[in-house]
């Protein structure tokens, strides 16, 4: 028969199989489905990527997945190829719900890309898989003989853990002709049973009667359990205890300690002795539960709590307590005692993190969804309430999605470079009194993207290099910092296009693109060039990529590595440079200058003159930073005819460099009108600096304003002369000439001797003493600040150190070399001019030197 019911059972779960219902419930915003337990692995439940309207081809790529909690058994799962809730493993209802009522599974669906949260609720519905069990297999009653019909005796109830139609339906008692059985229902819905005597007992008739006790069902096939009763007739102990009252209520609060008095029973016997003794004890009825949880004094009836109480767990326990008296065949009577469990505020939030989406990118727009928290507290009404807050200064909320469950979005620009992380603490706070309070730390790492540009460390660099240097050198390091990370602070220095006199600047320089050090890829030459710039610029490797630009000012500092050259006396053929001095030279007569230059800048520039060796080393003496070589004292008959120096130039730098000229001086009585070997060059430094730029305007502006003034009075005065018909003659004072001289940027050069067609003016100073000079422009001269210079008294000048003190612009003292001019005699009166035009055989003379054009 068993094997029947079993067989019967099966082939109902096949069939309930196909009949699995699902229902929405569009109200409550959530999915719910019926499935019946026991089902296999693999058991269909629901289609649920239709329902919900996701696509099955990206279930799998969007993480759709089942949350549950750790610990808890995944008792459903959905197949990703095809969206169908399954049964993931058996489900025992009686093992998944221990309390009563609808066994609801609530669960979480869980979709990202973006993310999504939706709540499932499946019912397990009951099936007939349990029969209904004593808890023990024979009762043993003892009953008086002198128990009256209609006297009852309560029996244990079976337990049967279905519910609904499949648990325990009804009782029934085997044929005997004493007892009957009547069948009663507690409040709670349950039943059990009472064995009513139906005639009297005679014990010595008959000493037990045995009977068999089966306890049904309502599920479809049925189901049973037998226990045997085994009745034992006594000798008669005629009264039974009696309680004061069959129920009572009691509320004890879920925190009571143990040991704490629940409360006293009390029950009366009317008989005496030890028939009247009564002993208090839990009845069959009281499940395992209870009596872990409470215990009962036998002689005094106090319930005591002897285990901890959970208001979570159950809120209501219902005891059955007994009383027995100690007399033979003692008949127990029973009362119930509902204990109410008062909530207290013993548990605090818990606080899961459902799904978190870290790092989260910074440039994240406000509203993108970091991670879903749910918050379970498991206490009753205020208790229960549970708010969640976060930290108000950051850029995170929290929003409620359903009951319970919040979503952590962000709600302003995120800045990796600013904060790279935030340590999150989550605060759940329930609303019971006092507060408990749960805090959860949640890091959300914020992931870079390239929005810095690298930054150099200085606005621009300045760099000082030796000239001279070696090919390859490093020269400067620069160095970039970027606020990024990983990828995108990966720095390349390169060097940008441009042109440094002429040539591409990749010639000059280069640099390497990790370190940032540059190396000069030529020797550098002061000379050639004093200073340029290089454009560096660095680049990320983050995408799009990200650059900036510096400026390096590299200026090249001046080593000593060129010796002076001396340009003036110039030696004639490869030979020495000769001179001819009078013997009329008085002391300190000026002979020539020696002139030098040194390409050289600054203290390796600088200049000094001496004589090395000399055939009479006390007749001469040259200046030490002029070069002007003059005579000591005056010639004797003695002296030698031929002199011969050296003269050394040496800079100022370290070590210094020098050079040599050898000269040859004879001494004559009178000076040949020959061209003397102490030559000016004119020499056209480079000026870089910005005061010799603004004089050379300053000269340019007041030598133009010169020639139109000079241009308006020639114009006025040949008008005048073409008007009298005389010979066209423009004069000018000496002084007014000297001053255009000295003001103009001509340079003084003298004159190779090749005769120039021009037209000239001699002009013939008379004073003490005067000189004559024959000042030459040549039809170029517009575009020359050369003015020559050509001796024109054919006399052999006297003193040509005296001569020197009336030139025009004589306190000016060229570098490049020195000019030697001859003077004129003196052929007229101290105090007067005269000049011979070149137009007319005219003699002017005027009380005061002029100068002619």
């Amino acid at each position: 028969m068993f094997r029947a019911l079993k067989s019967t059972a099966r082939m109902n779960r096949q069939m309930l199989l196909l009949l699995v219902t699902s229902c929405l419930e569009p109200a409550a915003g959530q999915l719910r489905y019926s499935v019946p337990e026991e089902l296999e692995h693999g058991a269909f439940v629901a289609n649920i990527a239709e329902d919900l309207g996701l696509d099955v081809s990206k279930l799998s790529t969007r993480r759709f997945r089942i949350v549950s909690r750790a610990g808890t058994k995944q008792h459903l799962e959905v197949n990703l190829e095809n969206g169908i809730l399954f049964v993931n493993e058996k489900i025992d209802r009686e093992e998944v719900w221990e309390a009563g009522g609808a066994c609801l599974l609530h669960l979480q669906l869980v979709i990202e890309s973006p993310l999504a949260l939706y709540r499932l609720e499946v019912e397990v519905l009951d099936i007939n898989d349990n029969a209904p069990r004593f808890p023990w297999p024979e009762y043993v009653l003892e009953v008086t003989e002198s128990a009256l019909p209609g006297a009852r005796f309560p029996l244990e109830s079976a337990q049967d853990p279905d519910v609904g139609t499949n648990s325990l339906r009804t009782y029934q008692l085997s044929p005997n002709g004493f007892f009957s059985l009547e069948v009663q229902t507690r409040s709670d819905g349950s039943k059990f049973a009472e064995l009513v005597l139906e005639r009297a007992l005679d014990r010595e008739q008959q000493r037990s009667h045995r009977m068999l006790l089966t306890a049904l069902d309502g599920g479809l096939p049925e189901r049973s359990g037998t226990a045997g009763i085994l009745v034992t007739v006594l000798d008669a102990n005629d009264n039974v205890p009696a309680f004061d009252q069959p129920s009572y209520v009691v509320s004890l609060p879920e925190d009571a300690p143990p040991g704490t008095l629940v409360i006293k029973l009390n029950a009366t016997d009317l008989d005496e002795g030890t028939n009247g003794e009564i002993e208090y004890s839990f009845s069959g009825h009281a499940p395992p539960r209870v009596r872990q949880v409470f215990s009962v004094e036998p002689r005094s009836g106090q319930v005591r709590l002897s285990g901890p109480l959970d208001y979570e767990r159950a809120r209501l326990h219902e005891l059955y307590v007994q009383a027995k008296d100690r007399g033979p065949s003692a008949v127990a009577v029973h009362c119930r005692v509902l204990v109410h469990l008062l909530d207290v505020n013993d548990n605090a939030p818990e606080v899961s993190l459902t799904s978190v989406s870290t790092p989260v990118l910074e440039d994240a727009p406000p509203g993108t969804v970091i991670a879903v928290i749910s918050v379970l507290d498991r206490d009753s009404g205020e208790n229960g309430q549970v708010s969640c807050e976060i930290p108000r200064n950051v850029p995170f909320q929290l929003q409620a999605a359903f009951r319970n469950y919040y979503t952590l979005v962000t709600t302003g620009a995120l800045d990796r470079e600013a904060v790279p992380e935030y340590n999150l603490s989550i605060t759940a706070r329930d609303m019971g009194s006092p507060a408990l309070i749960t805090r959860k730390t949640l890091t959300v790492q914020v992931s870079d993207i390239n929005d810095n540009a690298p930054r150099f460390l200085q606005p621009y660099y300045s760099v000082y290099v030796l000239e001279n240097n070696a090919p390859g050198a490093s020269i400067c390091s620069v160095s970039a910092l970027d606020p990024d990370c990983q990828q995108n602070a990966y720095l390349s220095y390169s060097i940008a296009e441009g042109h440094i006199q002429g040539m591409p600047v990749a010639t000059y320089v280069s640099i390497n693109s990790d370190s940032g050090h540059m190396y000069a890829l030529r020797s550098l030459d002061y000379e050639q060039i004093r200073n340029f710039q290089v454009q560096v610029q660095v680049q990320d490797a983050g995408f799009p990529p990200l650059s900036s630009n510096v400026t390096i000012n590299v200026f090249i500092l001046d080593q000593n590595d060129n010796a002076p050259v001396i340009v003036s006396p110039v030696p004639r053929n490869g030979s020495l440079a000769t001179e001819v001095v009078p013997r009329s030279a008085d002391p300190g007569y000026l002979l020539g200058k020696v002139s030098a230059v040194d390409a050289d800048s600054g203290q390796n520039s600088r200049l000094s003159y001496q004589i090395l060796e000399a055939t009479d080393p006390s007749l001469f003496s040259v200046a030490l930073y002029t070069g002007e070589l003059r005579t000591i004292r005056a010639f004797l008959d003695k002296d030698a005819t031929r002199q011969r120096l050296i003269i050394q130039v040496r800079d100022n730098g370290q070590p210094p460099l020098s050079a040599s000229v050898s000269l040859l001086l004879s001494v004559v009585d009178s000076v040949p009108e020959t061209l003397s070997d102490f030559n000016e060059l004119s020499l056209n430094p480079e000026l870089s600096s910005s005061t010799l730029t603004l004089y050379l305007i300053v000269s340019l502006g007041s030598v133009s304003f010169t020639f139109l003034v000079a241009i308006i009075i020639l114009t006025a005065i040949k008008c005048h002369k073409d008007r009298h018909s005389l010979p066209s003659c423009c004069c000018v004072r000496a002084g007014a000439s000297s001053d255009i001289f000295k003001n103009s940027n001509i340079k003084p050069q003298l004159s190779s001797g090749n005769k120039v067609p021009t037209n000239c003016l001699d002009v013939a100073g008379s004073g003490p003493p005067g000189y004559c000079y024959k000042v030459c422009l040549t039809p170029e001269s517009a575009k020359s600040d050369f003015m020559f210079l050509k001796p024109y008294s054919p006399s052999p000048p006297r003193n040509n150190e005296k001569a020197a003190k009336n030139l025009p612009g004589s306190g000016r003292k060229p570098r490049a070399a020195n000019n030697t001019v001859s003077a004129a005699s003196q052929a007229d009166t101290p105090g007067s001019s005269r000049f011979r035009c070149s137009r007319c055989p005219m003699l002017h003379q005027y009380p005061h030197p002029v100068l002619s054009y």
